[in-house]
């Protein structure tokens, strides 16, 4: 059963059953299943291009009682959180939304009031998308397209024993705050990071910090090494519900420790009202300190 497999094992299986190559021609620089957004060469462009796609689903990502703007909003700023993590800037978005024919004409126009708020915010044009009749929950689908600098694009491969890790903001309780409704991508943050520094390696976090971690130090070839006793908690939260509960939607990078002196030096008079936390270093590859017994979201094995 998909249940005991768990997630990264089926993506790894259903990328299996894709042609040998394909994501591997036409430019491909991260295809499927290797990064937070799929990244591509387009002939003879400047900028390198990203794709993503999401979705929140009634239950998994919001209660039924979630009012539908705050649902808009999530479903738009997911996919803006890994285009921040690739360090690049948003354009054209497509929504496809599957509702009961029941719903409420004035629910679904509040999602689209509250997916229009984050594209004002974060410069995204929605260009189209599809509408569904679904037998069962509510699903939000959007794919999202953004652009980025070749020399400021970044991936999760590039981390190097040795490097410092950081992560943005507090981490923990997200669901239990409101917080996974509100939460600001790091676009700005993260595009100033890549501008004024050699950020190796990035990725947001969303499934928490004992999925995520691991998943960048593996693409990275390296292990880790973390003091939990270091990480940002969010209010009322234990170091267990930082490093499991998901949902964050911080920024979790790593950087040569030649810069990190100046790096939080500059990041506190740049952005004073966002933390930066630094949190262990890379590793060499089996090494996995700090997370013992410790593993964050998995949409297919129950918590």
């Amino acid at each position: 059963m998909i249940a005991d497999f768990g997630e990264d094992r089926l993506v790894a299986a259903l990328l299996a059953r894709l042609p040998v190559g394909a994501g591997k021609r036409g430019g491909v620089i991260a295809g499927a299943g290797e990064d937070d957004c799929a990244l591509v060469r387009p002939s003879g462009a400047k900028h390198w291009q990203l794709l993503k796609t999401d979705c929140v689903i009634e239950g998994v990502h919001f209660a039924p009682d979630t009012p539908p703007e705050a649902i808009g909003w999530k479903a738009l700023c997911r996919p803006l959180s890994d285009i921040a993590a690739s360090g690049g800037k948003p354009e054209f978005a497509l929504v496809t939304l599957a509702l009961p024919g029941s719903a409420a004409v004035e629910y679904a126009t509040g999602i689209y009031a509250g997916i229009g708020r984050a594209a004002g915010e974060f410069g995204v044009e929605v260009v189209g998308g599809e509408k569904a009749r679904s037998p069962g929950p509510w699903v939000v689908s959007v794919c999202l397209t953004g652009r980025v600098r070749r020399d400021r694009a970044v991936t999760r491969v590039g981390g190097r024993v040795g490097d410092r890790l950081y992560v943005t903001g507090r981490l923990g309780v997200s669901f239990g705050s409101g917080r996974h409704l509100t939460f600001r991508p790091r676009l700005a943050e993260a595009r100033w990071l890549t501008r004024n520094f050699p950020v190796r390696a990035m990725m947001d976090l969303s499934d928490g910090l004992a999925s995520d971690l691991p998943r960048m130090a593996r693409a990275s070839g390296t292990g880790f090494q973390i003091d939990p006793g270091r990480l940002p908690l969010s209010e009322g939260c234990t170091v267990a519900q930082a490093l499991g509960d998901g949902e964050d939607y911080e920024l979790l990078f790593a950087v040569n420790p030649r810069h990190a002196a100046k790096l939080e030096r500059d990041w506190n008079k740049r952005w004073p009202d966002v933390s930066l936390t630094g949190i262990g270093a890379l590793a060499a590859a089996g090494i996995g300190a700090g997370l013992e017994a410790e593993r964050g979201f998995d949409h297919f094995q129950p918590r």
